[in-house]
Order: structure tokens, then C-alpha cells, then sequence
């Protein structure tokens, strides 16, 4: 049975992901039908939770690439960019790396997803402030001088902790900058403008 029906969804393997509806259009399932049998192959170590309705292979999430994962944390919670410590390391302004974890802005809420070692950050942000951020690729992700600004505004409300120290901030558009950093809190533009030296 198990062999029989994992033959069915080779397309599906190919995916860094797949939801359950996917998964019942391909097997010819309902969708509560579909969602016990996502259950079962999960915890049968063939299929991975990343959250409700969406599962990615195991064996396939293995070799996931970066970009995939990019693109992976865009979906597990809409909308939202990828932004903080990623997005400057993904532009090359710090040296940090971070293997496996991927940090995004979001409008609902602050949550954090886990996925085989693989870790997804949600920061909310208000309305507001979500925003200057483009499609690289297929993946939202904040353009370099709106990813250090939300470091920056997260970091000056003490819910955020990044390495300004890797961070090569000369190659951030200060004139940019500077438009971007209208309308936020005081002390928020004060750390910006101290860390830029504009």
C-alpha cells in the first residue's frame, strides 16, 4: 500500500513542498482523505510537517537548496518578505551566516516554525512598516537598506538582537536610507543614523 501510493506522487517529490490539497488532486483524494493520509506517511518518517497543510519529503527536504528555502519561507506565512540578518547576508553586508535559519517581516504574527533542523522566523511588523521590499527570483525579500532598518527598529524595541559588528554598513545606500527612516520612532532613526554615521 504505502509503496503503491508513493508512486502516485513522484511529481510531488520533485517540490521543496506541496500542500494538501496538491497532494489530494495528485492521488485522486478528498481532502480530509489527503490530510489523514499527509498524517500517517509523516509519521511514518516519509513525509515532513513544515505546518498545518503544508509537507514537503523527507528524503527531498534533505537536499533543499538555499533558494528553495527562500522561497519556502515566503509561503509558511503570507504575506511576508524575507528581511533581518537573511536578506543582508543574502546581499553580502554581513559576514554572519546563518546556516539553516531563515528570519522574515510579516503583518500577522510573530511565530516560529521548525522543519527537520531547518528553522523559519516570523518578526510582525505594523503596516506601517512593511514595505520596500522586491521579487528576486520568485522570493519577496527587502532590499538591503529596508533589511537593516528593521534590524535596526526591532533591535531599538529590544525584540531583536543582530551582530552590527559584521555588518558592512558602507555598502548600504545612505540617501536611501535616510528616505526609508522617515516616520519611524525617534530612537529607531537615532541608532540608524549613529551605526551609518550619517
Amino acid at each position: 500500500m504505502l509503496t503503491r501510493n508513493l508512486k502516485n506522487f513522484q511529481k510531488l517529490s520533485a517540490l521543496p513542498y506541496f500542500t494538501v490539497p496538491q497532494l489530494a488532486a495528485q492521488l485522486g483524494l478528498g481532502g480530509r482523505s489527503a490530510g489523514v493520509f499527509a498524517s500517517r506517511y509523516a509519521k511514518a518518517g516519509i513525509l515532513l510537517k513544515l505546518k498545518n497543510n503544508y509537507y514537503a519529503v523527507a528524503q527531498r527536504w534533505q537536499t533543499t537548496t538555499e533558494p528553495e528555502l527562500l522561497g519556502v519561507a515566503n509561503i509558511l506565512q503570507v504575506p511576508s518578505y524575507i528581511s533581518l540578518t537573511t536578506a543582508l547576508a543574502f546581499y553580502e553586508i554581513t559576514t554572519q551566516v546563518q546556516q539553516g535559519f531563515f528570519e522574515s517581516a510579516c503583518l500577522k504574527k510573530t511565530v516560529r516554525y521548525e522543519a527537520a533542523g531547518v528553522v523559519f522566523n516570523y518578526y510582525k511588523l505594523s503596516k506601517a512598516r512593511y514595505f520596500d521590499f522586491v521579487k528576486k527570483d520568485g522570493v519577496f525579500i527587502a532590499t538591503p537598506e529596508k533589511a537593516f532598518l528593521d534590524c535596526v527598529y526591532l533591535f531599538s524595541f529590544g525584540k531583536y538582537r543582530p551582530d552590527f559588528g559584521s555588518m558592512d554598513l558602507t555598502r548600504l545606500d545612505t540617501t536611501r536610507l535616510k528616505k526609508l527612516m522617515r516616520g519611524y520612532p525617534a530612537k529607531t532613526v537615532k541608532i540608524a543614523r549613529k551605526l551609518c554615521k550619517i
